[in-house]
């Protein structure tokens, strides 16, 4: 039977976690450069473990300037950093739905930019997955699970650099020979070159998306774990009354139940919890009516079913499922879900408990009258929509959270945001 499948980069990257948890942050950065040589020329082909971590820091290095170079895009002024800013939790710092590129940066794609932050765990895509404390038990199928991406269609950083930079509709319809040509006139070539080998490649494309994987492997950026919550769970930090309940409806599975996919405890193998359970699901967010892709009432954005993912395309049963994100760092979201419909972090949560007791606050009313429930799923899919508390309907139409209760989930979600300073709370407490 299938199972979590994990590449040389994601097991460096896991011991990375557990032993910086255990121990230190410095032995964290060595252990983690060390487990690279997979990816990289080998002891055994002369090589040693030092000048394999002097090329992987240079590969990094290198990757940093790439992530923040717009002269790799078609248009000139788009950068990977454009969409993803390292101060707004490498997600948008802006409110749009979604963003503008292409090589007149005046196309727009029909989903929300994603966070980079805290993708160091995620599995391999499998159709089929089980995971359990106990190894040896398949008993469970979590169905599709794991890759990058809203659909999960990258299963390595690498791949999902990829994606937008030849996408139209971001860095512009570009071949990769066209990216390596933008990279090398923009001085880059000499570097790429001499890393090609350590990659066992001549291909200068790899190499650039390889870079680019490297500068995420750098956990102070992208994976710190230095939330309050995380601070909670070392013992180091106390969340306030309103923040406890929050947590406690979060993780009740009668109430919240959003720990059911967001995980919030730590994983089988201690790693901190990543707040995803890195699974498929079709929650029946509306339809964003103010995107250019949905001015064709016929055209849907059916997630792992299409259309940007196309071999998945025949199963009807996955239409509507998209990839669970992890709500780390969610409270700086601008836009949220995969649509962007929602800018709110209060009104995303509200949704969950909305969408079935009163769905005329969710969803827009047609001309007779009716509530346009589910109306960005065409109608032979919505029996794939996720139907666990908190939606269903409920006795009396009243929604398992009251007004309170939202705002104290909304507050434990604040605690997600990394950054937490003890000191600092303590300041602003005075």
């Amino acid at each position: 039977m299938p199972r979590k499948k994990i590449f040389p980069t994601q097991t460096a990257i896991l011991s990375c976690v557990m032993i910086r948890f255990l121990f230190s942050r410095q032995i964290c950065l060595v252990a983690s450069l060390l487990m690279w040589p997979p990816l990289f020329a080998r002891a055994e082909d002369g090589v040693s473990r030092s000048e394999v971590y002097k090329n992987v820091a240079r590969l990094a290095a290198v990757g940093d300037k790439l992530f923040h170079d717009p002269r790799l895009s078609a248009s000139g002024a788009l950068s990977c950093g454009s969409c993803h800013s390292e101060h707004a939790a490498f997600a948008p710092d802006n409110a749009l739905s979604v963003q503008y590129g292409g090589a007149d940066m005046a196309q727009r794609g029909h989903r929300a930019v994603p966070s980079l932050k805290y993708l160091e765990n995620a599995p391999q895509f499998t159709e089929h997955f089980f995971d359990s404390e106990d190894e040896a038990d398949e008993s469970i199928d979590n169905g599709p699970t794991g890759g990058l991406t809203w659909d999960g269609r990258a299963n390595t950083l690498a791949e999902q650099a990829a994606i937008p930079l030849l996408a139209p509709f971001e860095m512009g319809r570009q071949t990769p020979q066209e990216v390596v040509h933008r990279a090398v006139r923009a001085g880059y070539g000499d570097t790429l070159k001499e890393l090609g080998p350590y990659l066992h490649t001549t291909n200068l494309f790899v190499v650039i998306t390889k870079a680019l994987e490297a500068y995420q492997q750098d956990w102070r950026r992208f994976y710190p774990y230095s939330s309050k919550y995380d601070a909670y769970l070392a013992g180091k930090a106390t969340l306030s009354p309103q923040e406890q309940l929050g947590l406690k409806l979060f993780e009740d599975p009668e109430k919240g139940n959003c720990a059911s996919c967001h995980k919030s405890q730590p994983g089988y193998d201690s790693t901190p919890p990543q707040f995803t359970d890195y699974g498929m699901i079709a929650v029946g967010v509306p339809r964003n009516r103010a995107l250019p892709f949905n001015r064709n009432p016929n055209a849907f954005d059916l997630g792992l079913c299409g259309p940007d993912r196309t071999d998945l395309k025949q199963h009807a049963d996955y239409c509507g499922l998209f990839r669970t994100p992890s709500l780390r760092n969610v409270a700086t979201r601008h836009t949220l879900f995969h649509n962007g419909f929602y800018h709110s972090l209060r009104d995303a949560v509200a949704f969950y408990v909305l969408r079935d007791t009163h769905p005329e606050q969710i969803y827009p009313v047609g001309k007779d009258g009716k509530v346009l429930k589910y109306d960005d799923l065409p109608e032979r899919y919505q029996e794939n929509i996720n139907m666990d508390p908190p939606f269903g309907p409920q006795p009396g139409n009243r929604p398992v959270l009251s007004d309170n209760e939202i705002d104290a989930i909304v507050a434990f979600l604040n605690t997600l945001t990394d950054g937490y300073s003890a000191t600092q709370a303590s300041d602003a407490t005075q």
